[in-house]
């Protein structure tokens, strides 16, 4: 996967890149069945109030239905038939058909190719796209769509480029090395499919202009410290000034910056073996 430039026609265009899409294979139309219209909350709770800013318009998108699980066809092989983009997630997605006929979304693993075969089953290679039980699958191997709780389907390491290295098996749990190096134990019963996710140079992508942003549903964010007393803590003073303040804070005056979030009590704590670091 590689990022595409452009001649510099423009001034937004000099600085703008889009992910090479040249790598996608579309020969088969998406099955009724699995594409749906979703409401756009827009950062919005269920009452209508804004609880999340800066979201609103964007274009509009449906949502492919993609199987996280695949646990109902064990030891039935698939085809790919597609590698796609899907405008709800950062990584690519395949459209594969079962030997038995039905067909289902999944996400796309580095080095996947139309007309390979995937399947998933205690018996399956290590091979990209492959699902297993953890305990199947060699250690130091790299993996991706983890259950969290065996049967919950893929929670961990989906978007594009994302990956988990497993580290070792001991006493029922597998220890899994995260993106953001913290290490987790999970049941080594939990399923987790082999390689690591396409499209990795997602992140290195660069926006470029303001209306690109707007087409994805972002709307322009104001910094605290140009607003007014009234409006913000950092506000107020002349001219260009900092926040005036020891610590950045939300307009609510919250801390914003190094406070931990993450509930003391939370019944996974026990699972984490090491936190990731700052």
């Amino acid at each position: 996967m590689a990022v595409k430039l452009y001649k510099p026609t423009s001034a937004g265009r000099r600085i703008h890149s889009v992910t090479d899409y040249s790598v996608l294979r579309k020969f088969k139309k998406t099955p009724k069945g699995l594409i749906v219209s979703k409401a756009r909350p827009a950062g919005r709770n269920n009452s209508g109030k804004i609880t999340v800013r800066h979201q609103g318009g964007g274009a509009k998108r449906k949502y492919r239905i993609v199987d996280f699980s695949r646990s109902d066809k064990k030891n039935i092989p698939a085809k790919v038939l597609t590698i796609e983009y899907d405008p709800t997630r950062s990584s690519f997605i395949s459209l594969i058909s079962y030997k038995d006929g039905s067909k289902r979304y999944m996400l796309t693993a580095q080095g996947m190719k139309v007309g390979d075969k995937v399947m998933y089953g205690e018996t399956a290679e290590i091979l990209p796209g492959n699902r297993l039980a953890l305990k199947n699958i060699p250690v130091g191997t790299l993996i991706h769509d983890i259950e969290l709780i065996p049967g919950q389907g893929g929670k961990i390491a989906r978007s594009a480029g994302g990956y988990a290295t497993l580290q070792t098996l001991e006493g029922g749990y597998a220890l899994l090395k995260l993106p953001s190096s913290e290490i987790r134990k999970v049941k080594e019963e939990a399923l987790a499919t082999v390689g690591q996710l396409a499209n990795q140079d997602w992140m290195n992508v660069r926006i470029g202009k303001a209306g690109r942003m707007r087409n994805m549903g972002w709307r322009p964010t104001v910094r605290g410290k140009v607003m007014n007393p009234v409006d913000h803590p950092h506000g107020g003073g002349e001219g260009h000034n900092p926040i005036g303040m020891k610590y950045p804070k939300t307009p609510w005056g919250k801390h914003a910056l190094g406070v931990k979030t993450r509930l003391k009590k939370k019944y996974s704590n026990q699972m984490i073996v090491q936190r990731r670091s700052k």
